[in-house]
């Protein structure tokens, strides 16, 4: 089991910038991978950043890559995403959500077993 939690949310100006927390608890942290997603209410969950299990590989999807940065600290057992330029667009609620292996495609929902409640961000114009 995997337990995950979010923070870091919040209200911002075009612009501006936030950076999300996640922390992990359950198995070893270093073990797995780790992505961030994003949802609009009445949308589906859709892919943002993918982090490797130690930190060495980081994939993006298109509408993000330049302005979020994905990262991890093993040591505090906690997953960032840095989000700089923001955008009214950017406004979602973002999960975290862990991938244990065998890994599977990276922006499928089905890939990550455990996700975290969710932080909201809303970015005002």
């Amino acid at each position: 089991q995997v337990q995950l939690v979010e923070s870091g949310g919040g209200l911002v100006q075009l612009g501006g910038s936030l950076r999300l927390s996640c922390v992990a608890s359950g198995r070893t942290f270093s073990n797995y991978d780790m992505g961030w997603f994003r949802q609009t209410p009445g949308k589906e969950r859709t892919f943002v950043a993918r982090i490797s299990s130690n930190g060495g590989s980081t994939l993006y999807a298109d509408s993000v890559k330049g302005r979020f940065t994905i990262s991890r600290d093993s040591a505090k057992n906690t997953l960032y995403l840095q989000m700089n330029t923001l955008k009214p667009e950017d406004t979602d609620v973002y999960y975290c959500a862990a991938d244990i292996p065998p890994n599977g495609l990276y922006y499928r929902l089905s890939t990550y077993e455990y996700w975290g409640q969710g932080t909201q961000v809303t970015v005002s114009s």
